[in-house]
């Protein structure tokens, strides 16, 4: 009987266990469904609907007149969308085959990869890859095919520097931005226009609420938010002009076997900036749907670096242009008077410094000097002077530091000053050096937007207007969100009558000085000065700068070639063809009408 006893009581309490788990097992069952039911269904709904986001077309680009420079097409991207597991190594090496992309590349992305969005993997894809993945889905599990909007540079390489280009955002950068709504795989503005207005121009990314199945196909579409478009920007570049100036560059590059070269156009009233060119260039459509390593390649390792923008970017010595600044100042100063005659021997007096070309100009008062771009007397204006005088004239003008302009990237420049030769240098000055700087030589750099403020300054009668690229900022139905008003900066510091005497002197260089001969006929009245800049890699460059109508000025123009010799051989050639087109000149004239026979006089 004991034993039945023990054997009854082990019964007992195992039957108590047993029950015991069942009501623990139905206590977790019950506490799963009612209180954490809601957060497995989300689990459960998560393996089968995924939300796919709609990016917002970005913003167009229209020019003055309302011409489209950059729009929007439709691209084809192929994108992963894990459901339940990975994307298997099978399905990534099909891809690779298919895309003709590394599979460590495609790996990369999916490790770069956070949330649940898709993975993106390549960008405007061509039809036939659509057809293969469309027509073998069973063979591509995850894989599916996003319409988005591909940015479309109309003009292709013309306005590249000043319109920019979109990329896919890098780790580095997206590490920067995250907090500003910005995630993996996100195309943003990297350059230029593209990347100073990216917020507003970027819009609102929509999305769908798709439900999918256990390959990742969509089913059924759930919910939907439409994306909302970024906004447009009316700019203040004239499309006209601006492919007329990349043309005479082109041209002209052709024509003296130089291979850069930079040109600025703008309204000296406004600050407008109507036309950029910087060669060599780029094509940014490359960058929009995933630049290829040959195509990286071939613009990294050009010489003449087709990524920069030279027109803010570029540095270089301002030579004779440089002699405005010179001329305002000893004018300003005291240092001379309109009527007093300089000799030119041939070379200065106390440091025997000379002409380019070893001329001998004779008895000069300073409109006849600056005309004929005399050496010799300027020497002597940087003599009276000196360096110091010289240096705060220069930044009176705007030299020394950035436009202001919006587009990123913008070079100061260089005012010669005692204080940069001895923090670089650990050096004295010396009157040799100021000699060099009061014709635009030795450390004066500028760039070729900053040469053009300084002729807009003495177009505007001393108005300094900030450059600017945009005029209206608008939403797609055409309601203005922003409209750009011209800044003023300053104002030179100086009688009016010098600015005048400064304007017909610049007047005289296109009538009987260094650019007579190109201009020769020209219809128009404008004001000009050339330059040539010592080079110590190759050939002198070649400058021009210019402005007209002479007497109500709407349009100035600068243009730098790079190793192209004597300004008036290769700059002022390109400039008189940026001023036709500006003028109109190279419309074809439409025939006034004539008097009929016998009315004359009537």
């Amino acid at each position: 009987m004991g034993e039945n006893e023990d054997f009854d009581g082990r019964l007992k309490a195992l039957g108590i266990v047993i029950i015991l788990i069942v009501f623990v097992l139905i206590g977790r069952a019950g506490y799963l469904q009612v209180y954490d039911g809601e957060h497995y269904a989300r689990l459960a709904d998560g393996n089968r609907i995924r939300i796919i986001p709609s990016v917002a077309p970005r913003g167009t680009f229209f020019d003055r007149n309302g011409i489209p420079l950059v729009t929007n097409r439709p691209g084809f991207i192929v994108s992963l969308l894990p459901l339940t597991a990975p994307i298997s190594e099978d399905v990534i090496l099909r891809l690779s085959h298919l895309l003709k992309m590394p599979v460590e590349k495609i790996h990369e992305k999916i490790d770069a990869h956070t949330g649940f969005d898709p993975i993106r993997i390549k960008s405007d894809v061509t039809a036939d890859i659509v057809t293969v993945i469309e027509e073998q889905k069973n063979a591509y599990p995850g894989v599916v095919i996003e319409i988005q909007p591909i940015r479309n540079y109309i003009l292709k390489q013309e306005g590249a520097h000043t319109f920019g280009y979109v990329s896919e955002i890098s780790d580095e950068e997206l590490e920067r931005r995250k907090d500003e709504g910005y995630k993996s795989g996100d195309i943003i503005g990297k350059f230029g226009l593209e990347k100073i207005y990216d917020k507003e121009i970027r819009g609102e990314n929509g999305g769908e609420q798709v439900e999918v199945d256990v390959s990742g196909r969509p089913v059924q579409i759930l919910g939907k938010k439409e994306p909302v478009p970024g906004a447009d920007l009316v700019l203040t570049i004239d499309q006209h002009l601006q492919s007329a100036a990349e043309r005479a560059v082109d041209e002209q590059l052709a024509a003296i076997h130089a291979s850069a070269a930079a040109a600025v156009v703008m309204n000296p009233q406004t600050g407008e900036v109507l036309a950029m060119v910087s060669r060599p260039a780029f094509d940014p459509n490359l960058f929009a749907h995933g630049i290829s390593e040959k195509d990286w390649n071939a613009i990294n390792t050009n010489p003449d670096h087709p990524m920069d923008n030279k027109t803010i970017t570029g540095e270089y010595p301002p030579g004779s242009t440089f002699k405005i600044v010179t001329g305002t100042a000893a004018l300003a100063a005291g240092k001379v008077t309109p009527e007093e005659q300089i000799y030119d021997s041939g070379h200065h007096w106390i440091i025997p410094k000379g002409n380019a070309g070893g001329e001998v100009l004779g008895w000069l008062n300073f409109r006849d000097a600056l005309a004929h771009s005399d050496n010799v007397y300027f020497y002597e204006m940087g003599n009276r002077l000196g360096i110091d005088l010289l240096e705060k004239y220069a930044r009176m003008f705007g030299l020394g530091k950035q436009t202001g302009i919006d587009l990123p990237y913008e070079s100061d420049g260089l005012v010669a000053n005692r204080d940069y030769k001895w923090k670089v240098f650990e050096d004295e000055w010396y009157l040799s050096e100021t000699f060099d700087a009061a014709i635009g030589q030795g450390f004066n750099l500028v760039t070729p937007l900053q040469a053009a403020m300084v002729m807009g300054e003495i177009a505007a009668n001393g108005n300094r207007y900030q450059p600017h690229l945009v005029r209206r900022m608008v939403t797609q139905d055409g309601k203005v969100l922003k409209e750009f008003q011209p800044v003023l900066l300053s104002q030179l510091d100086v009688p009016a009558w010098v600015i005048q005497l400064v304007q017909s002197s610049l007047h005289d260089v296109t009538k009987y000085g260094t650019a007579a001969s190109v201009f020769a006929g020209f219809p128009i009245d404008i004001a000009g000065k050339t330059g040539t800049a010592e080079n110590s890699q190759g050939r002198d460059h070649g400058w021009f700068v210019a402005y007209g109508p002479f007497s109500n000025p709407n349009v100035v123009v600068a243009v730098i070639v790079e190793q192209g010799g004597y300004g008036s051989q290769s700059a002022v050639p390109i400039g008189r063809k940026i001023l036709e087109a500006a003028f109109g000149l190279d419309q074809p004239q439409t025939p006034q009408p004539q008097p009929v026979a016998g009315t004359q006089g009537e």
